[in-house]
């Protein structure tokens, strides 16, 4: 046996004691919930909170957003924008549904998949332990583990949805110290292995709330991003139509890109109605905007549809290479890699400087 193997053994076996000698290996899934709850500061005064808004800076890399804001009412609402101030480049919500809004081209997206379940994940009110019968969450008691050098009840936890992590309870507190779970981190990314810690728990109306969030890859040990909590304030007087998507008036271009993102899943609709646009539209430039359209329909795995929309956009912008690399990566996202290939050479003949397209091309070779 490696002295690896030898080590994760020994701990083992230490852990297994430690928890048969203090009578943890008898503890219930509700006994920590119950704990835990207490902890946070009791049923009464979690139940008092029905709304909060946080202010906090984000870190991710070199990218900072110095005021954070993200707002939340019970029993799923939530914004990442403030819809009474000044709307920055891109907000998400759930409202019932999830919903992308970007500045540029200028639409609203009731997005799908795995976009849907990021945003419907930062959902829970309070976290994955309180209410988690009411949301149909399942909890396993899967054993005692370490983490951060604290000595934890590990809950393997399956929402909803079927979406699964690993939440770590600190035996001692009884608070939430970390998770760990699977999950693309962009759009086309393969899932990456991560690990939340959590900590820094201060009381806001008589109930703990966690202050400082770290995602770190745990095959790599490097941060992904940071969350540091400046301010919450909780009851704020909101309704659900704070949480709504902008309301604002739709340009027809704008109105059609989130026409054809509705349609995406027919592609004979879609050309349908790209085809009728642009004959009773033909002056007006529509390729950046079926670019970024073409794009969010791929995310959201609907592939034949971008690609043929996407097809459509280099043909009619043939001096584009920007719409040759558009439609490359939608064939690369649809995994049809000699295609994506054909479309990023295409760029780069027409513009030989054009990165984004030799990168690609590049990551296929």
């Amino acid at each position: 046996m490696s002295g690896g193997l030898l080590r994760s053994a020994v701990l083992a076996l230490t852990l297994s004691a430690i928890a048969f000698a203090s009578g943890d290996d008898k503890i219930s899934v509700d006994e920590i919930v119950q704990r835990h709850v207490q902890a946070l500061g009791g049923r009464n005064k979690i139940d008092a909170v029905q709304t909060t808004i946080t202010h906090a800076e984000y870190r991710e890399g070199t990218f900072v957003i110095p005021d954070a804001f993200v707002a939340k009412m019970r029993p799923y609402y939530k914004t990442i924008c403030d819809p009474r101030e000044k709307l920055g480049d891109v907000c998400e919500g759930y409202d019932g549904s999830a919903w992308e809004w970007y500045a540029d081209p200028g639409v609203v997206l009731r997005v799908v998949g795995a976009a849907a379940a990021a945003t419907r994940h930062g959902t829970e009110f309070i976290d994955s332990l309180v209410d988690y019968n009411l949301l149909g969450t399942k909890l396993e008691l899967t054993g005692i583990d370490i983490f951060s050098g604290k000595r934890v009840y590990k809950l393997h936890v399956t929402l909803a949805d079927g979406f699964e992590k690993d939440l770590f309870v600190d035996q001692q507190s009884s608070l939430i110290v970390g998770d760990r779970r699977s999950a693309p981190i962009h759009a086309f990314g393969e899932p990456v292995r991560s690990e939340n810690r959590v900590g820094d728990y201060r009381p806001v109306n008589g109930v703990l709330f966690p202050f400082s969030f770290v995602e770190v890859e745990i095959g790599s040990g490097k941060e992904l991003d940071r969350l540091t909590i400046q301010s919450i304030m909780v009851n704020s007087e909101l309704d659900a139509a704070f949480f709504r998507p902008p309301q604002y008036s739709h340009t027809p271009l704008q109105q059609v890109l989130e026409q054809l993102f509705m349609e995406r899943t027919d592609p004979v609709s879609v050309m349908c109605t790209y085809r009728e646009f642009r004959a009773a539209n033909s002056a007006l430039d529509t390729r950046e905007g079926v670019e970024f359209i073409g794009y969010q329909m791929a995310k959201m795995g609907d592939y034949k549809g971008a690609i043929e929309l996407l097809k459509a956009n280099a043909a009619d912008y043939p001096q584009s290479a920007s719409a040759e690399y558009g439609l490359g990566r939608a064939y690369k996202a649809a995994s049809d890699m000699e295609s994506a290939k054909a479309a990023f050479r295409r760029a780069l003949q027409i513009d030989p400087t054009f990165k984004k397209a030799s990168e690609g091309l590049n990551a296929l070779r």
